[in-house]
């Protein structure tokens, strides 16, 4: 059974996330959304929160399950038996970012990291955008699914 991990802080989900998990199931047998507890962030959404978005998002996806975690992403692969982290890509600089962790990731331990280019329809969406056009009153519902459209 191949699992990959998928961690963030999904503060909130985006489109961007949804379609990078979509396209994970069509690789895996399970994708688990992990959500990454960090006490020295700030987030707008609380844990509860996060989670529930996700969960109601994928409610009709059995191979999708999300939990939360402290620590390590690979102690947590290591715990949930999952052989790969999957990862989204919307540009140069979130490569760069991205390739260093798995390096270390793949120095630390046998766990193999997936890359998948986010849609282009999807590329300019990151959570820190949704959050802010949420601060200011913005439309935000075209960036999130609609599991966030209701918070």
């Amino acid at each position: 059974m191949k699992k990959a991990i998928f961690p963030g802080s999904f503060d909130p989900i985006t489109n961007g996330h949804y379609d990078i998990i979509k396209r994970g199931i069509s690789l895996f047998d399970e994708v688990i959304v992990a959500i990454g507890v960090n006490a020295e962030k700030k987030y707008m959404f609380s844990l509860e929160d996060r989670k529930r978005f996700i969960e109601e998002a994928f409610a009709d996806e059995p191979k999708v399950r999300v939990i939360t975690y402290e620590g390590l992403t690979i102690d947590l692969c290591k715990k949930e038996k999952a052989e790969f982290i999957l990862r989204g890509l919307r540009n140069p600089a979130d490569f760069e970012f991205e390739k260093a962790i798995a390096h270390t990731n793949r120095r630390l331990s046998k766990i193999e990291t997936v890359f998948l280019l986010t849609a282009s329809k999807t590329s300019y969406i990151s959570s820190s955008i949704v959050r802010d056009v949420i601060r200011n009153g913005g439309d935000y519902t075209v960036l999130v699914p609609d599991s966030v459209r209701t918070k």
